[in-house]
């Protein structure tokens, strides 16, 4: 029987980041008077912006289009392929040992799939800002769902592990458990946007109080986690096929960053009547991206020892863990993004010119274009050659 991964979600998951990475351009270079620019915005700046702005613009379109229809796509490939998947033995097997942990790439992807739908949404639908309000409960019913869900597989699995004492700690020499973690960030920081753009205080106030919840959650888990995935690597050595989970913290930090970042906003509006607080965000922001550096040269050390991009990306060798190399890319590229503008510009430590601005995102812009890359060299690696298959088959 050949199998299926459910870490092939990461896949969908990292098309809809990419859609969000493009989404950065319209969200810091045109101006707007509510929380994110909206379809009117962009259509204003586009009529009377310059010829510089409008190829942003476009490109920017261009590329949420494009990516949005990938993450619709390999979504629904994943969920046809998931629910076959669910009646075999393999399945049975998972479900019994410390990869179950894998079934968290699933709410992950979901959460990420309301992120792209709410983009689609403010770019291409006019006047839609008129009713957010409307749409925020919508979206923080549609976050706690799926938050919930990600409980149960989580709690399915770590209550088995602990009951039963099954986890095997040689076989778990990589920090492939965070992806708890990531899934658990990622619903928080979710439910953090209607806490901070919801004029209603009772809409924002539940969405802050949830997002808490699910942080929470991650960030005892990640301690333990992170502690227990150091251990068994620093005995053992990492596991060359899951080395590429060495910068699972990348998009983690990314998440938390963002979460604070939409939870003070949320704070400082509806319960201190205050005006947020930039410096403390340059602060926050700048441990965020020395960490990010830090772990980004790490893992990339440590793949380059196992020539894992030789092999895993441009070589033969096929593993759905790969798919993990996408997503540290467009957390980068999109903190990087807040700590330009959030947390340089708006201290005045870089001056609001556009000149100075664009030099600035030139690294960011290389991340994005190697990002880009990488995603379809794995994409027709692991799912233009075996669409038309009803099976997958894996190299573990």
């Amino acid at each position: 029987m050949k199998k299926y991964n459910p870490l092939y979600f990461l896949g969908a998951l990292g098309a809809g980041g990419l859609v969000v990475t493009f989404f950065m351009y319209l969200m810091f270079l045109i101006k707007h008077k509510t929380p994110m620019p909206t379809f009117n915005h962009i259509f204003n700046a586009f009529l009377n912006g310059g010829l510089v702005l409008k190829t942003i613009i476009v490109v920017a379109i261009i590329g949420i289009l494009i990516f949005a229809f990938l993450h619709i796509k390999l979504l629904i490939w994943n969920i046809k392929n998931y629910l076959k998947f669910k009646k075999t033995e393999e399945y049975k097997k998972l479900i019994n040992t410390p990869r179950e942990v894998t079934l968290m790439s699933i709410p992950l992807t979901l959460a990420m799939t309301v992120n792209v739908g709410f983009i689609l949404g403010v770019v291409f639908i006019p006047n839609l800002w008129n009713y957010v309000e409307y749409l925020f409960p919508l979206a923080l019913a549609t976050f706690l769902i799926i938050g919930f869900y990600a409980l149960k597989i989580f709690l399915d699995y770590f209550s088995r592990m602990l009951s039963e004492g099954k986890f095997d700690f040689a076989e778990n020499n990589s920090l492939s458990q965070m992806i708890a973690v990531f899934a658990f960030a990622m619903i928080g920081v979710g439910l953090a946007a209607p806490a901070a753009m919801s004029h209603n205080k009772y809409t924002s106030t539940i969405a802050l109080f949830f997002s808490i919840f699910f942080l929470s959650i991650g960030a005892v888990l990640m301690l333990i986690k992170l502690t227990l995935g150091f251990k068994s690597m620093l005995e053992r050595g990492v596991n060359k096929d899951a080395s590429a989970s060495l910068w699972i913290v990348i998009p983690i930090l990314t998440l938390y960053g963002i979460a604070l970042y939409r939870q003070s906003h949320g704070i400082a509006h509806h319960l201190s009547n205050g005006a947020y607080n930039f410096s403390g965000f340059l602060i926050l922001a700048s441990i965020i991206i020395s960490l990010q550096i830090f772990f980004g040269i790490l893992g990339y050390m440590v793949m380059e020892k196992f020539k894992y991009f030789e092999e895993y990306v441009y070589g033969e060798k096929k593993s759905p863990g790969s798919l993990a190399l996408i997503c540290p890319g467009v957390a980068f590229f999109v903190f990087g993004f807040f700590f330009i503008f959030a947390g340089l510009v708006k201290n005045g430590i870089l001056p609001k010119d556009p000149y100075i601005i664009a030099i600035a995102l030139l690294p960011l812009i290389y991340i994005q274009y190697k990002t880009i890359k990488i995603f379809f060299i794995l994409y027709k690696k692991l799912f233009s050659e075996n669409s038309n298959q009803k099976t997958l088959e894996l190299q573990n």
